[in-house]
Parts: C-alpha cells; sequence; structure tokens
C-alpha cells in the first residue's frame, strides 16, 4: 500500500456519503472500547455492539473504534450518534488529508498517528479520526495500540484536569499525545541526520548516499503529515463553535505551536539533507580529482620518457649511442633525471 497516496478505485461511481473502505484491512473484528466519566464517576467496557452504548447524560462518553474495514458497523454508529455522512465517508477513507470540518451537531477532525519501524526504520502512519460532539467523543483508528495510554491512565487515577473538564479538552488531550509523538519521530531521524555529516566528509560511499536517500523519503513523509497537521488545529484554535470551550483554546494554541516547531524542525532537516548530498557530492568529486592529478602527473612524467625510450627502440642501426660501453647506465640516468626534475617542478607549481 502506497504511503503518500492510496488507491481510490473503489469510490468510482459511489454516491456522495456512501461509506467505501479504501486502505489495508489491520485486524479481523472492529472493536469498541467505551470511558464514561465525570469528577466522581469512572465507568469503562467494551460493548458487544453499538447497542449497548448508553450515554450518561451528566458524564463525558469517549468510544474508541478499532478497526475501519465494517462499514454497516460504522453506518449503525453513525445513525445511533448522528454522525454527518460526508464525515462517515472520510472516516473509512484511510487515505485523508489532515484536516477539520464542522458540520451541525459535531466537529470532524482527521490527523495521523505515527510509529517508527525498529526493523526498517521507517516512519508508518494510521490515520486517527475524532467526532467532537457535547460530551462526547468518538475516536477512530486502523488498529488496536495508540499513543493514548497516558490519557487513559490520567483519566483512571483522576490525574491533572481531565476529569473535570468537557469531551473538547479529552479530544485536546489526545490531539496532545499524537504531537508528541510526532517530535519523538523528528527527534530519532534528526539525530542520525546530524550524525551524517562527519562520515561524509571523512568517507563518502555509496551507504552514505542511500542513507541520506532514505532520510529524504522519510522527511518528505513527515512534511506530507506535518503541515497540513499544523494547518488543521490552527484552523481548530480559531473554530467558533460552541464545541469547544474557551477554556480550552489556549491548550489547542500550544498543541499548535508544537505541532508548528516539528513541521518547521522537519524542514530544516530536509535543508540539512540537501547539504549533506552536496558535501557527498563535492567529495566524492574531489577525490576523483585527486586520483586524475595522479594520474595526470603519472602520465606527464612518462611522456618524455616513453618519447626517448621510442626513440631507442628504433630499428636504425646507425645510432652510435647503442654501441657505446655505458649506453644502457646512461640511458637509465637520463630518465630518473627527467622524472626528478619534473618531480621537482610540480612540488614548486604545488601540484603535488
Amino acid at each position: 500500500m502506497a504511503r503518500f497516496f492510496k488507491n481510490r478505485h473503489a469510490t468510482l461511481g459511489q454516491l456522495p456519503g456512501e461509506p467505501v473502505f479504501i486502505g489495508q484491512k489491520k485486524m479481523e473484528h472492529t472493536d469498541i472500547h467505551v470511558i464514561e466519566y465525570h469528577d466522581s464517576f469512572l465507568n469503562e467496557y467494551d460493548p458487544a455492539n453499538i447497542k449497548d452504548v448508553v450515554m450518561d447524560n451528566k458524564a463525558v462518553t469517549w468510544i474508541n473504534v478499532n478497526g475501519l474495514h465494517d462499514t454497516a458497523l460504522m453506518r449503525e454508529l453513525a445513525d445511533k450518534f448522528s454522525i454527518h455522512p460526508l464525515a462517515l465517508e472520510d472516516i473509512v477513507n484511510t487515505g485523508q488529508r489532515p484536516r477539520i470540518e464542522q458540520y451541525d451537531e459535531h466537529l470532524y477532525l482527521v490527523t495521523k498517528m505515527m510509529r517508527i519501524d525498529r526493523k526498517d526504520d521507517q516512519i508508518h502512519s494510521e490515520q486517527l479520526s475524532l467526532i467532537l460532539a457535547d460530551k462526547l467523543l468518538i475516536t477512530f483508528q486502523e488498529r488496536p495500540g495508540d499513543v493514548f495510554e497516558p490519557v487513559r491512565s490520567r483519566i483512571r487515577h483522576h490525574k491533572g484536569r481531565i476529569r473535570n473538564q468537557g469531551a473538547d479538552y479529552l479530544a485536546y488531550s489526545l490531539l496532545d499525545c499524537v504531537s508528541d509523538h510526532y517530535t519523538s519521530v523528528v527527534e530519532h531521524f534528526g539525530e542520525q541526520i546530524e550524525d551524517l555529516e562527519e562520515p561524509i566528509r571523512k568517507d563518502p560511499d555509496k551507504a552514505l548516499l542511500e542513507k541520506i536517500n532514505d532520510y529524504k523519503q522519510e522527511m518528505n513523509y513527515l512534511k506530507k503529515i506535518l503541515r497540513p497537521a499544523r494547518e488543521s488545529i490552527a484552523a481548530m484554535a480559531r473554530l467558533d463553535s460552541d464545541l469547544i470551550d474557551e477554556a480550552t483554546r489556549p491548550f489547542i494554541k500550544d498543541l499548535l505551536d508544537s505541532v508548528t516547531q516539528s513541521a518547521e524542525i522537519t524542514d530544516t532537516y530536509r535543508d540539512m539533507l540537501s547539504d549533506h548530498l552536496d558535501i557527498y557530492n563535492t567529495s566524492v568529486n574531489n577525490r576523483l580529482n585527486e586520483t586524475m592529478k595522479v594520474l595526470t602527473i603519472f602520465s606527464a612524467i612518462f611522456i618524455p620518457l616513453t618519447f626517448i625510450a621510442g626513440i631507442y627502440g628504433t630499428n636504425f642501426d646507425f645510432l652510435p649511442e647503442l654501441h657505446f660501453k655505458y649506453s644502457y647506465p646512461i640511458f637509465w640516468g637520463v630518465l630518473i633525471v627527467i622524472a626528478g626534475i619534473m618531480l621537482r617542478f610540480f612540488r614548486k607549481k604545488k601540484w603535488l
């Protein structure tokens, strides 16, 4: 499955708002987890189906759905919680660009969660969709396992302000965890990119060139995620909606600063990789120039020697020096003297 663009062939000819799953099926069965809470109340369970989800009007309800391939279940969930058909269509399409949409009864926000696969040192992402309504937050993930365990822990142990706030603050907390992992991914690659400069200068080889190209690809992928993510958080901070409390807006602005910083650092590392590539090419060219200089010097030295050897290698009978007793050592002496004079001349010119 392509990372930069998902194949949308299955949506051709479909009606607008018709949910069609696009992406890779990452789990066999869709599962649902529900957490309900307020200051003095906590209830956590795994309903067998959507009908078993009963909201407490006094509590904030967080419904987390793992697995997006069951479109029948998605329709049932959309009917129960009045999710707009266009939002539902985007939820099951995992190739969405991070953004926020405002509907009559809820907000729809889509972003990407990232992780690093230590086996291939590549960035892997999955789509995260959030439906924010009054005292309700529904999150949709492609598979189990996420970055939200610190938030669940704070809810369970009544730490921080999350149990005293609304669903908008819960949405902020989840996005903050996603943003923290953006920073972690950028730092992971940043350290490796910065460590490339010295080996490139000392011993540029094909392995380093492959690393540079691999890191450029990962930085481009990061840019593809972080720039629209920054735009969506900025739009969320400016959004005029009763679903976002004024007390939560300063936290969203702080989140925007964090995502912006990650995006800017990513751009810095992309520029650094371009500089590394320039240094690599310069180092390789310098090494080639040194090799060519040595070869040229050897060629220049051997030109007069070859000329002399060519003369005395002819078949003429009347070469007086051929019959002289010391012709051979004199011949070698002349060659050595000429070579020595040329080497001294090259050093004087600082060509050596």
